[in-house]
């Protein structure tokens, strides 16, 4: 029989709240649900924590006495010198996923998954980020299909698309965020899929607050399909698209009128108001399919050519991608950025909270510093953030 290993975290106290006194200090700790045994062990000023390390690892991320936005049962802890005690939580046991993935809803058509906002996926004001929030989105499409059966080899392929070494690759994405959540804001995701014409797939996507059950954000995303070896698009294959025709819904998450389906114009030297050099993916931007993660692009567009005080004082409110070409680790990029007219100085508009016209408008282009070979174009539309508003 395999030795029983242990995970150990320990917490640091004052010395002296750790003296044996006649009213006891009672430290509330907050436990998953299951079967498992805690062991707490108080010595020297510090408390132990074991648990025992067998079968499904779970996570223990808890803000706002949540645990990746389930609320769990709390066990409590006596400050007596030198005591050791066991603590058991429920008797109810979880399934080990429970939390970690979603679930079908809607006769298998939606996939639903939900999400604490942690402290390193804040900003400043202590609300989520553009960032964070595609970082969401992307991680809730890899489990749906995950969770469907399709999961071949590949990242985020099925298995006829494993078999035949192809891969998908995001060519738009249009995300409208109606407001960020804030740090420990539980957040509640649908997602689905449809065709988008003959060769590519439609994916799109709703953030609810939980609590509330508001929606906060839309997006909309058209993918198509990349031989991994000869990184040439391709068609879909009849046997990948019997695959994924049982998850068709033909649903939209933004409407067609509010959709920015423009064409984003191409930035040049001339165009261009600010143009920043020398941005050098690092190993870690890179994902499972050889490439820079698309959510990273994101960061460059952002915070390498838009000015500070517009990061500071605005909210990003909406953001289209269109993914040109690939780029590898090797490749040194360029971050191009140029403002449009006020959309909301237009006298014939009302800039009100059911016409919201944006504030500032930019348009973005991130290319090749070699050849100058673009990479993805962009365009992001922001609002004065509400606190500018009332001065």
């Amino acid at each position: 029989m395999a030795a029983r290993t242990y995970n150990i975290a320990t917490l640091c106290l004052p010395r002296d709240m750790c003296k044996a006194e006649k009213n006891e200090m009672a430290t509330k700790l907050g436990f998953y649900r299951s079967r498992r045994v805690a062991m707490i062990t108080s010595k020297n000023g510090k408390f132990s924590v074991r648990s025992s390390a067998g079968g499904t690892p779970r996570s223990v991320e808890t803000i706002n006495g949540k645990v990746n936005g389930v609320r769990v049962g709390e066990g409590t802890l006596f400050g007596n010198k030198n005591s050791t005690d066991l603590i058991k939580d429920s008797d109810i046991d979880a399934p080990a996923h429970s939390s970690l993935h979603g679930s079908f809803v809607e006769g298998r058509f939606v996939y639903r998954q939900t999400f604490v906002i942690r402290s390193y996926e804040i900003g400043p004001d202590k609300t989520a980020t553009m960032e964070t929030l595609m970082n969401l989105l992307q991680e809730t499409a890899l489990n749906h299909v995950t969770s469907s059966g399709l999961a071949g080899n590949g990242f985020g392929a099925t298995r006829e698309m494993s078999i035949r070494k192809l891969i998908w690759v995001v060519t738009r994405i249009f995300i409208q965020v109606q407001r960020y959540s804030s740090w420990g804001d539980v957040v509640e995701i649908d997602t689905w899929v449809d065709a988008a014409g003959k060769n590519g797939m439609r994916r799109d996507w709703i953030i609810r607050d939980y609590k509330t059950q508001e929606i906060i954000t839309r997006a909309t995303s058209t993918w198509v399909i990349m031989n991994r070896e000869t990184r040439r698009l391709s068609k879909i294959p009849e046997q990948v698209r019997q695959e994924v025709l049982p998850f068709y819904l033909n649903r939209v998450a933004v409407a067609t009128e509010k959709n920015d389906s423009e064409k984003i114009d191409r930035l040049t030297d001339g165009t261009a108001g600010r143009i920043r050099s020398g941005l050098a993916p690092r190993w870690s931007d890179m994902d499972a399919n050889q490439h820079v993660n698309n959510v990273k692009y994101i960061g460059w567009i952002l915070e390498q050519s838009v000015p500070i005080n517009v990061l500071g004082d605005y909210d990003l409110t909406s953001m289209t991608l269109e993914y040109r070409r690939e780029c590898r680790q090797s490749n040194l990029l360029e971050s191009m950025t140029s403002a449009t007219a006020s959309l909301a100085e237009d006298s014939n508009c009302k800039n009100n909270s059911i016409n919201r016209r944006p504030d500032l408008e930019y348009t973005h282009l991130l290319r090749m510093q070699a050849d100058k070979a673009e990479i993805v174009r962009a365009r992001t539309e922001w609002h004065l953030k509400q606190k500018h508003k009332l001065h």
